[in-house]
């Protein structure tokens, strides 16, 4: 074994079939890819980049058992011996680096996007635009049929195993959970009755395949919806399910319809680890921990306290294909740490995009950006040190240029800097500290302080700059605007301003979000798992069916007044998969709300606005926070220019329009590869 500072985390598991060298599983999660064999070698190739840096053990994203399973017309699904043979590259690629793959099989259920899903019961779910059929009993033995073909498919396609989507609100959960079923034959009523499915799914699997062969089952521990699951009974299925021939339990948190952050930023690490203690107090087979690790630290800590035999991860393998390597290299300042932000990975499969990684622009995309030496290496200087200079620079830096980075404040940073001082945005430093540290090993010169001209440019013999100066605040026209009582949000989240008790934020985009969120938890912040459970009414024990009890918001001391012109819902730009939570956070707290109105001026009085019927009114404030934009900060390019300097644009600088970190990081990716090619 390498010698490590986390010894538990590398240490071998004998799992059954076979032993993993270390603790870390890659968890099951889709990527867009899964639909469509031509893009099979991509798969397996991302897949085998991630055996090569550490992962023991990986689950793909789900794929159907049966044709009523796909998640969509056309989803994933191994149906057919032909599949099981399009699906061969991929474990093949994983094997050659000694790694050990398994297929999800994930049955969606009601959660299904298409008009042939089926379900426990008719009960439409609120996420689907479609009704279920429910099954009746001879139906339901033809969909335990589909998973038992589909696990020997999957032996017959070289996978090492596969895991049961038991969890998360899909069709199997929608049959053990009494707050769906209510059927009243043998597949409902009673507990063992609405456990039959999963019973009868793992027997039929144990017929189908070899001993050699994996069987992981993702238990759901915590419902997360009203009438979910009793903990007397989550716990009795996994002694059925151990019984029944499973090796290994996997932890599933929250339905997707739960109205409780899992696995966004602001959800704590590891915030629901009680409930896999609790089971693995229970049982005799290796229990996995997931959602919301992602720091070896976190990881080695849960094993050695007991919470669980292996650490489960999905997205953090997006952010950094070594993050194992690293780990057990004892590199954590290395690992590019995945932030929680779901912007490239979940927020593009629920708009049909594939997946990539807001911090890692290569996630899935490997066979489009090249990472190859430049052919010619250049000197280079980048002007602007938030995150679309920081990638720039780390990748030009990558591929042999020499690199001068110039920042004009005392920080590196920019706009990632503001969002880490954000409640649930800490982890944005996590981005911050892995440019530094890339800066540092790689020998870029930073110029900090530094306000560089083109002159000076030219006098060092550099010709290529990329300017990423970013943006600065909008200041919109109006009467009063310079008013002591106005202030930008970059001033208040910079700690230039102090709050007032009254104040109206002007501008309800990502930014107003953001400002309300500092402005929300300035006087009752939301710290650590106790806090976050209690707020969200969490009870992470089980001991309340489902895991849900009583919340305890906590309601800032200021009187918040989120206004905009528009009169769509607020906030309509913020992700598809968290603006939900960002919302409700804002309503939990107490946030008032204008929509659809003009703004007339400020004054003494406070801020002046038409309602829509066009009626002036006065909002009483004794702040006004702007997020009204921003605008491109591009005062050096034309004198850059002129000077005869080629200048690439990239960040903010180049569009500032709803401050875009996923585009600007990836901008800075690709002008490193134009410049080396």
């Amino acid at each position: 074994m390498t010698d490590t500072a986390f010894k538990t985390l590398f240490s071998p598991l004998d799992l059954g079939p076979f032993s993993v060298p270390n603790r870390l599983i890659m968890g099951s999660m889709h990527t867009g890819l899964e639909e469509s064999p031509k893009h099979f070698d991509r798969l397996a190739g991302f897949f085998r980049q991630r055996a090569k840096g550490g992962a023991a053990l990986i689950i793909t994203g789900g794929v159907s058992p049966t044709e009523a399973g796909r998640a969509m017309p056309g989803g994933a699904a191994m149906l057919t011996e032909a599949d099981a043979e399009t699906h061969r590259v991929i474990p093949q690629a994983v094997h050659a680096e000694g790694g050990r793959i398994c297929l999800q099989l994930l049955h969606t259920g009601r959660y299904g996007f298409h008009p042939q899903i089926v379900s426990s019961t008719a009960a439409q779910a609120p996420i689907s635009p479609f009704p279920p059929k429910a099954l009746s009993g001879d139906e339901i033995k033809t969909e335990i049929e589909g998973f038992a073909r589909a696990a020997q498919l999957a032996e017959k396609a070289g996978y090492d195993g596969i895991e049961i989507m038991g969890s998360e609100g899909y069709f199997i959960n929608q049959f053990t959970s009494p707050a769906l079923n209510d059927r009243d034959d043998e597949w409902g009523g009673s507990a063992e009755n609405r456990q039959r499915l999963a019973i009868e799914i793992v027997r039929a699997i144990k017929v189908a395949v070899s001993e050699k062969f994996l069987l992981i089952f993702r238990l759901s521990l915590l419902d997360l919806v009203p009438g979910g699951t009793p903990w007397a009974e989550v716990e009795d299925l996994a002694h059925r399910l151990i019984d029944e021939g499973v090796h290994v339990l996997n932890s599933g948190i929250g339905w997707h319809e739960s109205r409780v952050p899992t696995i966004a930023s602001m959800v704590p690490p590891a915030a629901f680890r009680e409930a896999t203690a609790r089971l693995r107090s229970t049982v005799n087979v290796p229990v996995a921990v997931t959602n919301r690790i992602n720091m070896p630290e976190q990881a080695e800590q849960l094993l050695q306290d007991g919470t669980a035999d292996l650490i489960t991860m999905a997205r953090p393998w997006l952010a950094d294909a070594d993050w194992g390597q690293k780990a057990e290299q004892a590199q954590s300042d290395s690992i590019n740490t995945c932030i929680g932000c779901n912007q490239a990975c979940l927020d593009h499969i629920f708009v049909g995009k594939p997946v990539t990684c807001l911090v890692n622009p290569y996630a899935l995309q490997e066979d489009r950006l090249s990472r190859a030496a430049a052919q010619a290496p250049r000197k280079v200087a980048v002007i602007g040190g938030g995150v679309a200079g920081l990638s720039a620079a780390v990748e030009l830096a990558e591929r042999g240029h020499s690199v001068h980075l110039y920042e004009q404040s005392d920080r590196l940073g920019g706009q990632f800097l503001l969002a880490a001082r954000v409640p649930g945005k800490e982890d944005y430093s996590h981005t911050l500290r892995y440019y530094e540290q890339r800066l540092g090993a790689l020998g870029v010169t930073v110029h900090l302080g530094t306000t560089v001209t083109a002159s000076q440019l030219s006098d060092e013999g550099i010709a290529e700059v990329v300017l990423a100066t970013g943006v600065r605040p909008r200041v919109p026209e109006l009467p009063g605007i310079d008013h002591p009582m106005v202030v930008r949000y970059d001033e208040l989240l910079r700690g230039e301003a102090t709050p007032a008790d009254r104040i109206a934020v002007m501008g309800a985009g990502g930014i107003g979000f953001d400002v309300c969120e500092y402005l929300l938890h300035a006087d009752a912040p939301v710290s650590g798992t106790d806090d976050f459970l209690d707020h969200w009414g969490i009870d992470a024990s089980g001991d309340s069916a489902g895991g849900l009890t009583q919340s305890h918001p906590r309601h800032a001391r200021r009187d918040i007044t989120l206004c905009q012109r528009s009169d769509s819902k607020p906030g309509k730009s913020l992700g598809k998969t968290t603006g939900w939570i960002h919302r409700l956070q804002l309503r939990m707290g107490g946030v008032n709300h204008l929509t659809g109105i003009q703004y007339e001026r400020i004054d003494d009085a406070g801020l002046w606005y038409r309602d829509p019927a066009g009626e002036l009114h006065t909002l009483a404030v004794d702040q006004v926070v702007l997020c009204a934009g921003q605008l491109s900060e591009t005062t050096l390019r034309d004198s850059l220019t002129d000077a005869g300097l080629t200048v690439h644009t990239i960040g903010g600088a180049d569009k500032a329009a709803e401050l875009d970190a996923k585009r600007a990081i990836r901008q800075g990716v690709e002008v490193a590869v134009a410049l080396s090619a």
